[in-house]
């Protein structure tokens, strides 16, 4: 095995270069704290982007990993596994799901939530019923069908043609969905409770609730992306119970795994009924060993106290960082839900989120942005007070340092 040292500039010289990482490398994870390469301590709110919902080397997913790890790693899906059976029915008891079809990526669930809509709409009325409204800014996953549903054009340059039978309408404009919406075409409506990646911009009560009406008129599906804003990010299990909106689909991935690979795609039998044998796939989807961990992703997240604990960590760590905002005119709002918070920057510091996370880094702590005017958090869901406390200390002296 090569244990040759490795450094930042490695990655120019051997990775595709689609990403563009920080200079650091982290080797250990502990809670909410990280170390790097050189031994230096950083409390983490990106959370792997609203991922690591338990923090790092939890000690319940670790044993869980391994206890599957000592049985059975994988089955190919012309036979199921005992994991599978068990999440499975687990998320159909805590949720309106009936029927589940685990992934390994948000991505891969969108596509498949995609694929279902249009296929339900084909067998239910006819091809004609094949169109997808989603909305402007959305961001649904990096395949050709997501990033084409998404509605952000820098992701689609260069891959088109995109497939065809998509429209954007406005987020929070239940009249730009009412011009597009057609009971003859419109298979399915898609939409982010929480737009994540575009800067953190929760959905208004009543336009889900309007495009739950509108979808009941059009005999369109609902599908809620909840990749982002769902197991436990929000203080709920998923956002839909805090909206008081039940989509007909569902997705989510991210928290799902706390750090392990893992996605599903959640809906009713009727829905699902669509999707036959041989219909659609994953080789690894529903692995025993991602569903094992899921397993105790899911038992953990929705006990009682850690929903109710992450309203509590949500009030603390906003504040928190109103207060800074306030003392160096930094935000205009921090807006959000639970812990998936986004600190919209004044028009002073306008484009400027990257050199907040770049300074953060310096400092010894871990923010992400969304776009170029938002610094958004996402840690653990279950970060000690103290860690947020410290966090915020380390975010002050690294704007201090800024605006100095």
């Amino acid at each position: 095995m090569n244990k040759e040292p490795v450094s930042r500039e490695l990655f120019d010289e051997v990775m595709v270069p689609n990403y563009a990482p920080g200079s650091i490398i982290p080797v250990r994870g502990e809670g909410s704290r990280i170390w790097d390469q050189d031994g230096r301590e950083f409390i983490d709110l990106q959370g792997g982007i609203a991922v690591s919902c338990l923090g790092h080397s939890h000690p319940g997913l670790v044993g869980a990993l391994v206890e599957q790890a000592e049985k059975i790693w994988h089955l190919s899906n012309v036979m199921t596994n005992e994991p599978a059976l068990r999440l499975a029915k687990t998320l159909c008891d805590l949720t309106f799901a009936e029927r589940v079809f685990f992934a390994n990526s948000g991505g891969e669930a969108n596509e498949a939530a995609f694929k279902l809509a249009r296929r339900y709409g084909w067998e239910h009325t006819g091809p004609e019923k094949h169109e997808i409204i989603s909305f402007k800014n959305a961001f649904h996953g990096r395949t050709l069908f997501t990033v084409s549903v998404g509605g952000q054009a820098k992701y689609l340059e260069g891959f088109e043609p995109a497939p065809g039978g998509i429209h954007h309408a406005d987020f929070n404009d239940l009249e730009s969905v009412k011009k597009l919406i057609s009971k003859a075409k419109t298979c399915a409506v898609v939409v982010e409770p929480i737009q994540g990646e575009s800067g953190v911009v929760p959905a208004d009560p009543e336009f889900l609730e309007g495009l739950r009406k509108l979808c009941d008129d059009n005999s369109a599906l609902l599908i809620f992306d909840e990749v982002q804003s769902g197991v436990g990010r929000t203080g709920h299990l998923y956002a839909y119970e805090m909206y008081g909106v039940v989509p007909d689909i569902l997705t989510s991935a991210k928290g799902l795994g706390g750090g392990f690979p893992v996605a599903a795609m959640l809906t009713t039998a009727k829905v699902a009924a669509s999707l036959g044998v041989g219909t659609h796939g994953s080789t690894y989807g529903g692995n025993a060993l991602a569903c094992a961990v899921a397993q105790k992703v899911i038992d953990t997240v929705s006990q009682p106290e850690i929903l109710k604990g992450v309203k509590a960590r949500s009030d603390h760590l906003r504040k928190g960082m109103m207060d800074i905002g306030e003392r160096y005119e930094l935000f205009s709002e921090v807006r959000g839900a639970g812990l998936l918070l986004g600190c919209v920057l004044t028009e002073k510091w306008k484009g400027k989120a990257k050199d907040f996370l770049n300074a953060g880094l310096d400092e010894g702590v871990m923010v992400l942005i969304a776009g170029a005017d938002v610094i958004r958090l996402a840690p653990s869901l279950i970060i000690p007070d103290t860690d947020i406390d410290e966090a915020l200390e380390r975010f002050e002296a690294a704007v201090k340092k800024l605006t100095a």
